[in-house]
């Protein structure tokens, strides 16, 4: 084990990014926004002209929109419609769908893109901070670490060689991460492990009322089928494979439109792409190896029925960047590095598992089974088909940096409600901005944050207080005690569900805890002072805030 220095660094960077797909783009956009000095390095000089990834959900939009990418994301995105589940004898057996309006993070909750122009605006995005430098064409060839950093020996594709040094180097190199096999971290085997085609097609205009109009799960066992609705006339089919099939023969265009022939001819539509995978469900056994930590499908590996595969790396490195923020100013001790693989990996094993589960249902293949499989769905629905929401299969984070205390709140995803400004009607990110928040309820007395403000401020938090535009209880109108109004009692709802007055939020938008009463407010603060081994005093100044388009305003 590396012993780590707490010396001031002399290396050429302070963190090197090791890949510059959607991962390696987030990663830099956020280490840009911190002013950390960044070198993002990839072997590829450009973005793959094919889809890969189709779905997105809220958490994701929500961490674009704080980066000020969104605007350059939106075009390429459209809702992902309910996805129906049809049984082995065709019948209709369960909906896969997003929770309704008001939506609680305040986009639609489910939603599919198309990759190449959105890498393509997330790359652009993260080299433009000016503590950002990309170098494309570029190839790890090998690192070592010590006690004062890593040394990365890197080659051009014109053949040049160079060596740089880091503070910490994520890698987000892929699948088939050159960073993991040189450190030998081994993959766990979740064991599923299926040969599926993935078919990707853009269907001409007076076709496309042949098609389903809502995403579509077959799970006939002669050949498990999906079907996603992409943006404008994007159309995916992922087809299971036959013992007997060949993966490079399915591929081919005669094979695939022999699959498509119950939907679509080839005076239909135009093949975009068709690739043989093996869907697997793999989690590294480490995620941080001293001053090396692995993001994306570097870490985990997942079948992609409910489309998590993109976010879940997105995740890792928001649950990250932040934390390396604070370590790389002295304000945590790197043990609190150690809470990223304890959070994240937990967090991608428990979804992974339950989209394994779906997958096995799926995935059926012996006809008796199948039909056993489909009754007992329909049972757990009174006989009827249920619906279940993708957001509920998604758990919260169960351990790592969350309160001490029991709280059923802890560990999940904050709300952002619409909010009455000024300016209009805004989302709360826009004014409260994405770092540690105190958020208290306004129609409660206002005197809680006056006493508490000092506290909360020592430690960095932002305080806000947002209300319902009227207290239904007392009729006071929240905005005369300075709370910000939100629009449709998003936040009223989860104040009253969790039984609290105020929540600590962490820069990812994960509520590290709630509280009550103003006693157990400050209980929750000094259990934060502890996690995060900050002293009482002297916390963040606001210039060390993530640097984020939305202008941050005072309650």
């Amino acid at each position: 084990m590396v012993t780590l220095s707490s010396n001031p660094s002399r290396n050429d960077y302070q963190v090197v990014v090791v890949g510059f797909g959607p991962s390696g783009a987030v990663a830099t956009s956020l280490l840009g926004s911190y002013g950390i000095r960044v070198l993002t390095i990839d072997r590829i000089r450009t973005v793959y002209d094919k889809p890969r990834a189709i779905a997105i959900d809220h958490e994701i939009l929500r961490l674009f929109d704080n980066l000020g990418v969104a605007d350059r994301v939106l075009p390429y995105v459209a809702p992902f419609p309910a996805s129906q589940h049809f049984g082995a004898e065709g019948q209709l057996i369960r909906r896969i769908d997003m929770v309704p309006e008001p939506y609680p993070l305040g986009y639609t909750p489910s939603m599919v893109f198309t990759q190449p122009p959105v890498e393509e605006a997330l790359r652009q995005h993260a080299a433009s901070y000016g503590s950002v430098k990309v170098s494309l064409g570029t190839e790890l060839l090998n690192l070592e670490q010590s006690e004062t950093g890593v040394t990365l020996n890197l080659r051009s594709d014109d053949g040049q060689m160079r060596t740089v040094t880091a503070e910490y180097v994520i890698a987000c190199d892929g699948a088939s991460s050159g960073v993991r096999e040189q450190l030998g971290i081994v993959l766990e085997d979740l064991e599923f492990d299926e040969p599926w085609l993935v078919v990707d097609v853009l269907v001409n205009e007076g076709a496309l009322g042949k098609l389903p109009q809502t995403a579509a799960q077959y799970c006939n066992p002669a050949r498990p089928t999906t079907f996603i609705i992409g943006p404008g006339n994007h159309r995916r089919w992922e087809i299971m494979l036959l013992p007997h099939e060949d993966p490079r023969e399915a591929q081919q265009p005669e094979h695939v439109w022999n699959l498509l022939s119950k939907w679509l001819t080839p005076d239909d539509a135009t093949l975009w792409r068709a690739a043989s995978y093996r869907f697997h469900a793999l989690i590294a056994q480490e995620w941080r190896r001293d001053r090396v930590f692995l993001a994306g499908d570097a870490a985990h590996q997942q079948p992609p029925f409910i489309g998590q595969g993109m976010c879940q790396g997105l995740r890792d490195v928001s649950n990250l960047i932040w934390k390396l923020d604070r370590v790389l100013r002295g304000r945590s001790d790197d043990a609190l590095l150690d809470t990223y693989q304890e959070e994240r990996s937990e967090h991608a094993r428990q979804l992974t598992t339950r989209i394994k589960a779906i997958g096995k249902v799926i995935c059926e293949r012996d006809p008796e089974a199948a039909r056993e499989r489909d009754a007992r769905i329909l049972a757990e629905g009174g006989g009827q088909p249920r619906t279940i929401t993708r957001q509920e299969i998604v758990p919260p984070l169960q351990k790592g940096l969350l309160a001490s205390q029991d709280d059923k709140a802890k560990g999940t995803l904050f709300p952002q409600p619409w909010v009455q400004t000024e300016t209009g009607r805004q989302l709360l990110d826009a004014v409260a901005g994405a770092g540690w928040r105190l958020i208290a309820d306004g129609r409660n007395s206002p005197d809680i944050l006056q006493t508490v403000r000092q506290k909360a401020e020592d430690l960095g938090l932002h305080v806000i207080r947002v209300g319902a535009s009227r207290d239904a209880s007392s009729g006071q109108d929240s905005a005369a005690h300075g709370a910000i109004i939100e629009l449709d009692d998003v936040l009223a709802r989860w104040f009253d569900t969790h039984g609290c007055h105020a929540a600590i939020i962490r820069p990812d938008h994960y509520v590290f805890g709630t509280a009550a009463s103003e006693e157990s407010l400050f209980e929750l603060m000094r259990d934060l002072q502890t996690r995060l081994r900050q002293p009482a005093a002297g916390g963040p100044n606001s210039e060390h805030s993530p640097v984020y388009h939305h202008a941050r305003t005072a309650s």
